[in-house]
């Protein structure tokens, strides 16, 4: 399988500890999302640890910019071993008044994009010895608040897209599988004029029985693992990493 990995939003926040974690195991990386200073920022970062990395500025929503990255990244490196689907927005608002285009929008861009992109580099992993796809979906797949309908509806759509992918792929090489972080602080992780440091209380601290809020880092090793050989019989699965905090119930 080839080291080469492709992360759609790997501009910021979560896509961003992917990206240079992935830099850090020794993969040529390939990073797709819409803030070009933010792109490129990544990538100063990655050649400054000697990665190899390319970065594209295009919408996740948009297949033709998405089937030129993909070829682009095949044609630049030589192939393509992973795909890290974490491009990913949330449109809130009450059930009651929500516009169907916003509902569309946060739909395209974290369920159909997710669709797209696998589908894409499933293309060229089959023609190369297969690979390995890790769908970024969320605790919001199993648990909600008010108005989070678009964004619980296609992070859950994403975990059984992930275990239907598994099973059409498998017989092609391609292992796929979704990691759904749960309460993740990504305020250190932003483009640099917009990053600033976290503040959490001793509550925000006890909701995980680990004892702490989660970190983009926390992702990303677990999207290197499913990506990697060590993962090589895990497939169709869906990896919680939050704490413990889904499971702990919390009277108040």
């Amino acid at each position: 399988m080839k080291k080469t990995a492709l992360i759609t939003g790997g501009a910021q926040g979560i896509g961003r500890a992917i990206a240079l974690a992935f830099v850090q195991q020794g993969y040529a990386v390939s990073i797709l999302d819409p803030d070009r200073d933010a792109g490129l920022e990544v990538i100063r970062l990655a050649r400054s640890e000697n990665g190899q990395a390319i970065f594209v500025c295009a919408d996740v929503a948009d297949d033709e910019a998405v089937a030129r990255w993909i070829r682009l990244t095949a044609d630049d490196f030589g192939g393509i071993g992973a795909l890290v689907n974490n491009a990913g927005i949330g449109i809130g608002g009450s059930p009651l008044t929500l516009a169907p285009a916003d509902f569309d929008r946060v739909i395209a861009v974290n369920l159909r994009g997710t669709f797209i992109c696998s589908q894409q580099a499933a293309r060229f992993m089959t023609a190369t010895g297969g690979g390995s796809i890790v769908n970024i979906a969320s605790t919001r797949a199993l648990m909600s608040e008010p108005g989070s309908e678009a964004y619980a509806a296609s992070k859950g759509g994403i975990v059984a897209l992930t275990h239907a992918l598994a099973v059409s792929l498998g017989p092609h090489g391609i292992r796929v599988n979704a990691v759904s972080p749960g309460w993740i602080e990504t305020a250190e992780w932003q483009r640099s004029d917009r990053a600033h440091a976290p503040q959490h209380n001793e509550r925000d601290r006890l909701q995980h029985p680990v004892g702490r809020v989660g970190t983009p880092e926390d992702i990303a090793a677990a999207c290197v693992y499913l990506a990697g050989p060590a993962a090589g019989f895990v497939t169709g699965q869906n990896l919680v990493v939050d704490g413990g905090m889904t499971i702990k119930m919390i009277y108040e």
